[in-house]
């Protein structure tokens, strides 16, 4: 029962992707922008269309990073012709959601070779991919066939891409692509740009994890970097630097209030992220929703800790 719930959790997002993309009226399509010479970033318009996809094109061959949901197969390459006529080589997906892995399998029968983090692959292995009905096994092609543990780089188009493990930070599988030469980075969902981001607890994120990925991320920006996040519009090192400490702070409201007895019913109805509402709240992760993802995991945080300084105690009195 506890499995088929955390599948069911893993699901909620790419579910929810799918209502927005048919209750939005307006023609979806990719917008294109060049944030560096032969680097794109596509974010959709009209509606949802999955997180904002990465392209690296150049003599070499063409990288693509994230490729959004199986429904928007059609605009995505529409998008991508729309700047070069090459095949796509690579494929590096930043985490395991639907919504940045949903094209694995179509990618890879035209011939693209998938790259990411191998907590992701092992994940789709064993969990499987989001279905009409719930989760289905993973189609042998939607899986990573190169994989990497802590970090790998492309040595294509006159740049080095440097990937890198963050973990347990929005999943357990999380890549981050630092494009050394353009002074770019895709951060995958370890950043959304002006908004509560989505922290899998059930897919191995963390609180803590999340934040330290923020910071990893950080002391490789400049005031020239160029961030393309996992969701919203194209950030800076300054946009970033909110994001840490917006969550830093509600980090120690949330962990006061567990430290003082506080439940998480309890916390909740204190609204103690109230200052933040106007600006980050959004449709997925509202305020609330955000305050309780803190809760369970600053919680279980705690209660480890204090789980192991009992134990300790008591071997303690045992000598």
């Amino acid at each position: 029962m506890k499995a088929r719930k955390v599948l069911a959790i893993a699901g909620i997002f790419t579910a929810m992707s799918f209502n927005a993309i048919a209750d939005e009226k307006k023609p979806l399509h990719f917008s294109t922008t060049e944030v560096a010479p032969g680097l794109h970033m596509l974010m959709g318009v009209g509606g949802f269309t999955g997180g904002n996809i990465g392209l690296s094109i150049g003599d070499d061959g063409v990288i693509l990073i994230d490729d959004s949901m199986p429904p928007m197969l059609d605009i995505m390459k529409t998008a991508i012709k729309s700047v070069t006529d090459q095949p796509v080589d690579f494929l590096i997906n930043t985490h395991v959601h639907g919504d940045h892995t949903g094209n694995n399998e179509a990618m890879a029968k035209s011939g693209t070779h998938i790259v990411a983090h191998q907590n992701l692959r092992k994940h789709l292995i064993t969990k499987g991919i989001q279905g009409k009905d719930g989760m289905v096994p993973a189609p042998k092609a939607a899986l990573p066939v190169i994989t990497f543990s802590d970090e790998m780089s492309f040595h294509l188009n006159n740049e080095e891409a440097h990937i890198f493990h963050v973990a347990h930070a929005h999943t357990d599988g999380d890549a981050v692509i630092h494009f050394t030469s353009s002074n770019v980075i895709h951060t995958g969902d370890t950043l959304f740009n002006g908004m509560f981001p989505y922290i899998d607890l059930n897919s191995g994120g963390s609180v803590e994890g999340f934040i330290a990925a923020q910071q990893k991320i950080l002391s490789f920006a400049d005031d020239k970097t160029k961030i393309i996040p996992g969701h919203g519009p194209l950030a800076s090192k300054a946009d970033l630097q909110a994001s840490i400490n917006m969550l830093e702070d509600s980090k120690s409201i949330i962990k006061k209030l567990i430290v003082s007895g506080k439940n998480e019913e309890e916390i909740v109805s204190l609204n103690p992220l109230k200052k933040y509402h106007d600006k980050w709240n959004w449709g997925f992760i509202t305020t609330e929703r955000m305050t309780r993802q803190m809760v369970k995991g600053l919680s279980t945080r705690h209660s480890n800790k204090q789980s192991h300084r009992h134990s300790h105690n008591e071997g303690a009195h045992s000598h």
